[in-house]
């Protein structure tokens, strides 16, 4: 302690005086042991069960695999919708349309793709109109051609 009388500056009241520097201590670094893999956690999202698995044994990757064997998605063996990812129908738009333009005033491209509802009524307005109601058929056949027609299970038809 300092004599009152004295000029040495003094510490502010309960803290303690400035102590001299002292370095750090050195401190080697450490290193761990690299650790094995770790299954993952959560099941891969359907369709990525197999990613990056070879298709089939003995065959090389990126090649088809053996005659029968099966390819694509199960539930999708036409393929699926490339916005929607809805699996496409068995059914193709260029059949349907064609169908329906030629003979629509009897309902055929309708029947093809499994809405005989619509059929049945293209078949009686043609009927009761003594054939003008074939237009709607042709009419029909050309909006299967530009548009997303889907078949009676709700699925869009194959592009080709």
């Amino acid at each position: 302690m300092t004599e009152p009388g004295s000029n040495e500056p003094q510490p502010p009241y309960g803290e303690q005086p400035p102590q001299p520097y002292e370095p750090p201590t050195y401190q080697p670094p450490t290193y761990e042991a690299p650790q094995a893999p770790q299954p993952p956690q959560a099941p891969p999202p359907p369709g990525y069960a197999n990613y990056g698995a070879q298709p089939s044994p003995g065959v090389p990757y990126g090649q088809p695999g053996p005659y029968g064997a099966p390819m694509g998605q199960p539930g999708a063996p036409y393929g699926v919708h490339p916005v929607t990812g809805v699996p496409y129908s068995d059914k193709q738009k260029l059949v349907a349309g064609l169908l329906q333009i030629f003979l629509g005033g009897f309902g055929i491209g309708r029947f093809y793709i499994g809405d005989t509802q619509t059929g049945v009524l293209q078949i009686i307005v043609t009927i009761l109109t003594c054939g003008i109601g074939s237009l709607w058929g042709l009419i029909d056949g050309i909006l299967m051609l530009t548009g997303e027609p889907t078949d009676s299970q709700g699925r869009p038809l194959r592009p080709n």
